[in-house]
């Protein structure tokens, strides 16, 4: 709901609501707001309700930077240990994007690049690197429904698909670079949304001098 904005950024819910809105218990919303919170994704104020992160276009470009680094590492672990259950985690997530794709439904593509996301932490058998990951990547996620969902779908899936082609033949060089190449393509993206929405700053025009008369 926060990364589809069905909670918009800057809003503010409160955990009774959420559970009403859900059909959940107490307990899993409860663990679920502490764990949001810990992904910076919601800000817990005592007696004042539950903050959903604002999304500003500049801190995309962050969130990609911190996650370049760490998508490689996954990438490359992920082709050399890739396991029987991640690999049909692996098909399973491409088929969903092409699908996803030919039917135009970003939710679904959504849900096909979690899906992905998963399976790298589960081949690269490297807890540490997937927790840094696993909240940049939700972070990641909601940045690219607000400012590039809809459009570009079918080049992200081209991107993702040969990341897990690379992985599946066990080639860590190659899914290395194919990662690189995903989070460049998403830094492109980033760079287009800061560029189109961030205010742009008028140069100062000195005043003219005027002639002594």
């Amino acid at each position: 709901m926060i990364v589809t904005l069905e909670l918009p950024p800057g809003s503010v819910a409160t955990e009774g609501a959420l559970i009403e809105r859900l059909g959940l218990g107490r307990t899993p919303v409860r663990e679920a707001i502490q764990r949001l919170a810990w992904e910076g994704l919601v800000d817990v104020r005592p007696r004042a309700g539950l903050a959903i992160a604002p999304l500003h276009p500049g801190d995309w470009l962050r969130v990609i930077d911190a996650r370049r680094g760490v998508e490689i590492v996954l990438a490359r672990s992920a082709a050399r240990y890739v396991t029987r259950e991640a690999a049909a985690r692996f098909h399973d997530a491409a088929l969903g994007m092409q699908k996803a794709v030919v039917e135009s439904d970003v939710i679904a593509f959504l849900e096909a690049d979690k899906a992905l996301d998963e399976a790298l932490a589960l081949a690269a058998e490297n807890p540490f690197a997937a927790r840094v990951a696993a909240p940049l990547q939700t972070h990641s996620r909601r940045f690219w429904f607000r400012y590039k969902a809809g459009t570009g779908l079918a080049e992200a899936a081209e991107h993702h698909v040969a990341l897990i082609r690379s992985i599946l033949e066990g080639d860590e060089k190659a899914a290395g670079a194919e990662a690189e190449r995903l989070m460049a393509l998403l830094g492109a993206h980033a760079e287009a949304a800061a560029r189109r929405l961030l205010p742009i700053r008028m140069p100062v025009v000195p005043a003219k001098r005027q002639e002594a008369g």
